[in-house]
């Protein structure tokens, strides 16, 4: 909530589409709802005199006369910051345009956010949403890029810098600052665009990709070879129409806390004990038992080398302590039984998530593997594996950095939307194309003023469609010819085929006598950079003798298991190592359990399965 402070312009009358919201509740049952978030006050939202009607035509004219006193309100109030969201700028934004170039000739300082170019399509407070987080965010973004810009050339650096977006494409720094909203849930969709390119890489098009740190652990699907993108995302219950990785984030990561409650219960997560003072065997004044502390005293985490290097030693005597006092002596369990306690509860809340983006959209788990990365992931695989029914573990090189990975690798990518609103059978053809053929102008403008090389670029067009009389769309993927920047768009007939066969597939049936209804064209172009040969990473020569550095007892289902302990980078390809086992290296630990088997592919991830028997 570090955010600049706004001012929203909007159609008079519709100064409360922000807070009137929804209506959601999302605990249908309690009695004392919490107050929605509303990034911007009453005081601060300001009405307009203009009326657009749906189909863009003027209703009222934008009245020009009031400029001077919104000039003078936006300045008493103190304005670092606007957003303009006008009712139905989508299906014509001169309106917006207008005001925003009056209010810029007399303020150039001022930065505005206009609804028609951050998110032009219908549902007034989605729109809205959207605009007023990327008008609060401008002056916070620009800031931060100037200091980069700034410290890169005081070092005599001055390199192509591109920022990661949410949609899990790169972009520039000028469109990071123009629409900073579009690096919102940007870092977890590099983990996921490194889990794509290993998808790729062993022909393996389907992956349930985990991303563990210590405070969060984040879930995203890659199906059929394709990261899993979706048109609308959500900050602190705030809609935010823009593509991103689709992502499911719970509070288990390894510094969540284990605690019981009033009712007896225990619980894990989504409480952190963050970085500072983090878990009890850091030894940095944390007094409660995280998911890390029961790990340690299991013994899977060497209190010897902890993960990082940045700790001498792990207090395994002062987690065990914590867990006997908050957990164990509640509940009338031993330390190693609460232990095994809290790690059973923080997986059943990990399955948990990974069933809402497989099971439960139809997916098989069979068909899936897991691939679980950061630094905590690959702690846990056995019990995700038995518990959501996958086929097998993934494990990446370096686990700790694959969303950094992910970075390295992204293509640049431009998305753009319009909405249209038109029944399908009178669907203008003509007016589609040339709505197709201003995004790719667009976005291959934005490419070439990259300044950088892509091996090839690709124009990906979907519709969302929906029968007449339905509010949720199903996405309709076209095939686009593009050639010489030039498009030749599809027909009615492609359009209504493609329809049934994405509508087919989504529901399992057609309605005989629906009335189809195109609602918004999305269309995205995509430069495709180099990829460097994750062959590189794996390692050379070796053997599994050399790599055994010792054994400890480590508990596993309820026993103690004498199990070897070996440096997982110093393994050859194709090493096969039987469970129980422990990998170890800087960035993370991997747990072989009793019954599985690891085995070092020729990238160097280590794939793990139920041994046969």
């Amino acid at each position: 909530r570090k955010l600049a402070r706004g001012v929203l312009l909007t159609t008079a009358g519709f100064e409360d589409v922000l807070e009137i919201n929804r209506h959601v509740r999302r605990d249908i049952y309690g009695l004392a709802q919490e107050p929605f978030p509303t990034l911007i006050p009453r005081d601060r939202r300001l009405g307009v005199h203009e009326r657009l009607r749906a189909d863009g035509s003027a209703e009222i004219p934008l009245d020009e006369a009031q400029l001077p006193a919104l000039l003078g309100r936006i300045k008493d109030l103190g304005a670092e910051t606007v957003a303009i969201s006008l009712l139905h700028a989508y299906a014509n934004p001169a309106h917006e345009k207008r005001l925003a170039a009056l209010i810029q000739a007399a303020r150039p300082d001022l930065p505005i956010s206009l609804s028609a170019d951050i998110s032009p399509e219908i549902r007034e407070y989605e729109r809205c949403s959207t605009t007023v987080l990327n008008a609060l965010l401008m002056p916070v973004v620009k800031a931060y890029l100037d200091r980069l810009e700034k410290r890169l050339g005081e070092d005599g650096f001055s390199p192509l810098v591109f920022l990661v977006q949410s949609n899990g494409g790169v972009c520039s720094l000028r469109m990071a600052a123009e629409q900073p909203a579009r690096l919102l849930l940007s870092g977890p969709s590099g983990g996921a665009l490194a889990a794509g390119r290993i998808s790729e890489l062993l022909d393996h098009p389907n992956l349930v990709a985990v991303d563990m740190g210590g405070t969060s652990y984040d879930v995203s699907v890659v199906q059929a070879g394709r990261v899993s993108v979706i048109t609308q995302g959500e900050i602190d219950r705030l809609p935010v129409r823009l593509p991103m990785v689709e992502m499911r984030t719970i509070g288990a990561g390894g510094g969540s806390i284990g605690s019981v409650d009033a009712a007896g219960r225990l619980t894990v997560g989504p409480r952190s004990a963050g970085a500072r003072p983090g878990p009890v065997a850091y030894g940095r004044g944390g007094t409660e038992p995280t998911v890390t502390d029961a790990n340690v005293v299991l013994g899977r985490i060497d209190p010897e080398n902890p993960i990082g290097g940045k700790l001498a030693r792990l207090d395994v005597e002062a987690a065990a302590r914590a867990i006997d006092e908050h957990v164990g002596a509640v509940l009338g369990l031993s330390t190693v039984a609460a232990a095994e306690a809290i790690l059973r509860v923080a997986n059943s809340r990990m399955a948990g998530a990974i069933r809402l983006v497989s099971i439960e959209r139809g997916f098989d788990p069979k068909r899936f593997a897991f691939m679980p990365f950061g630094g905590g992931g690959a702690l846990h695989t056995a019990a995700l594996i038995e518990d959501v029914g996958l086929a097998r573990a993934i494990v990446p090189r370096y686990p700790g950095v694959t969303s950094a990975m992910g970075c390295v690798i992204a293509d640049m990518r431009q998305d753009f939307v319009q909405t249209i609103n038109v029944l399908a059978d009178r669907l203008d053809e003509g007016a589609l194309a040339a709505f197709l053929q201003d995004h790719v102008s667009r976005g291959h403008a934005l490419l070439k003023a990259a300044r950088t090389t892509f091996e090839s670029t690709d124009v990906v067009v979907e519709l969302d469609m929906a029968y007449l009389g339905q509010t949720h769309t199903v996405a309709v993927p076209l095939p686009v010819t593009v050639a010489n920047a030039q498009v030749v768009p599809p027909t009615r007939r492609e359009i209504t085929a493609a329809f049934d066969a994405a509508y087919l597939a989504t529901y399992g049936r057609l309605l005989k006598n629906g009335t189809r209804r195109v609602m918004n064209l999305r269309t995205s172009v995509i430069g495709r950079r180099p990829k460097f040969d994750l062959a590189t990473l794996a390692p050379k020569g070796g053997d599994v003798a050399a790599s055994r550095k010792g054994h400890r007892a480590v508990f596993f289902a309820g026993d103690w298991h004498e199990t070897a302990i070996y440096a997982r980078l110093d393994l050859p390809v194709g090493a096969v190592i039987d469970g129980p086992a422990i990998l170890e290296q800087p960035d993370t630990t991997v747990l072989v359990d009793p019954g599985l088997r690891a085995t070092v592919d020729s990238f160097g991830n280590t794939i793990i399965e139920r041994r046969e028997g």
